[in-house]
């Protein structure tokens, strides 16, 4: 039986395809961790513009955790912003969102300090979740309001960190932005199975990352859709795309968010496919829903 791959129609998405799959390979999941992330370094240059002028940046440790903070040319508030990158738990660095965590911090008026936590299968879970909880508490005990940020895995592991800062006790949180968010779904389900081919991300990579983490899907920290209770949990920003296996995770928790009294606004991209936020200067959906994005962030950060 031959099966049909899903595609958008939008000019510049197709473009963007176009140029991933020259750099990234379709079964890049099947090769070795180094080769993996050999060519998921080589994407990421391939899509990272200069950064705004007047902002700046600089390394740094926090409680043993690697950091990168940007200061924007124009700090406008205080509160401060926490961005978890995507790539799988398995690829992804600083240097790999370095323009978007960049772009966003400059159009927030905000700083921004994003986490380079460790990765599997080097690290199993949760190391994953523990790096970004070390980092968030050490920002959180200077008093200031903090964004969560995340996309992908990173989407994942900034709704995890809101659910473990609850637990904990842990205040300041602004709100949480995720963007086509991993919060363990069901994969004989729903788009995992409309959209199990879909370009960029497949189900079965989802399978694969899910079985290099090795992260207990009935934990609520690691798999937020089946936490027991959402309820008292910071506002939400939650985008989706519609050619993307995870889809259906950010359309039900944000359901179930909304079903619970947590404030959420949702968004769903028509005609944009996982890690779309890379297209953001080269195909119109993705730059206005960049932008849906950025505005988000500001408006928690000045609520």
């Amino acid at each position: 039986m031959t099966v049909t791959r899903p595609m958008p129609e939008e000019a510049g998405i197709l473009k963007f395809l176009e140029i991933c799959s020259s750099v990234y390979s379709d079964d890049a999941v099947s090769q070795s961790i180094e080769a993996q992330r050999a060519q998921y370094d080589a994407l990421c240059a391939r899509f990272s513009p200069p950064i705004p002028d007047g902002l700046t940046f600089a390394d740094s440790i926090i409680r043993g955790v690697p950091t990168r903070r940007y200061r924007p040319s124009k700090v406008t508030t205080p509160t401060l912003l926490l961005y978890l990158h995507g790539g799988g738990f398995v690829v992804g660095s600083l240097e790999s969102h370095h323009a978007i965590c960049a772009e966003i911090a400059e159009f927030a008026g905000a700083e921004l300090v994003a986490v380079d936590y460790r990765l599997a299968p080097e690290y199993l879970w949760p190391a994953q979740t523990d790096d970004g909880f070390a980092v968030l508490s050490a920002l959180a005990e200077s008093g200031q309001r903090i964004v969560l940020i995340g996309d992908s895995a990173g989407g994942n592991l900034a709704a995890g960190l809101a659910i473990r800062t609850t637990q904990a006790g842990v205040s300041g949180i602004a709100g949480q932005v995720l963007i086509y968010p991993a919060l363990g779904g069901d994969l004989s389900k729903g788009s995992y199975i409309e959209m199990a081919e879909a370009p960029g991300l497949t189900t079965a990579d989802v399978a694969y990352y899910r079985e290099v983490l090795r992260a207990p899907q009935d934990d609520p920290v690691a798999a937020p859709l089946n936490s027991a209770s959402v309820k008292g949990l910071p506002p939400v920003f939650i985008t989706a795309a519609a050619f993307d296996p995870l889809r259906d995770d950010a359309r039900n928790y944000a359901a179930r968010l909304a079903k619970s009294g947590v404030e959420v606004w949702f968004r769903e991209e028509p005609q944009m496919v996982h890690a779309w936020l890379r297209a953001r200067h080269m195909s119109e959906g993705a730059r206005a829903g960049f932008r849906a994005v950025c505005e988000a962030v500001r408006r928690f950060v000045n609520s």
